[in-house]
């Protein structure tokens, strides 16, 4: 099992919260809007700065890991999923790396774990 948390845009927030639909991630190609080029190319940066390693590049789908916090991420054209193993020491640190990232108001933290969206 993994503690899992994911970033999308702003407006998948908007959405969900409007949606009242308990499967609205299952539809994520119809339910939330993709990233912006500038936008993933910013993702991308900000991991590289976290000390994020590429680990495979595949039809738009990017894995990184983070060898210190023992932290996977996987950007895709919606999203940048996060995930860590139950009970390993890098929870604390994705969790607050993702909060991070909504630094800029664009994007929006959505961690199932403690019941969705992070209010900023």
């Amino acid at each position: 099992m993994s503690y899992d948390v994911a970033l999308y845009r702003k407006e998948a927030k908007e959405a969900e919260q409007k949606s009242n639909d308990g499967n609205f991630f299952d539809f994520e190609g119809k339910n939330v809007v993709p990233f912006t080029t500038e936008q993933r190319n910013g993702l991308k940066t900000r991991l590289f700065n976290y000390d994020y390693e590429i680990q495979e590049e595949s039809s738009g789908r990017i894995s990184f890991y983070n060898e210190a916090e023992g932290v996977s991420a996987l950007l895709t054209d919606r999203a940048l999923y996060f995930s860590v193993p139950y009970g390993a020491d890098g929870i604390f640190e994705m969790g607050m790396t993702v909060s991070e990232f909504t630094d800029t108001g664009e994007f929006a933290k959505y961690d199932p774990q403690q019941n969705g969206w992070e209010e900023t």
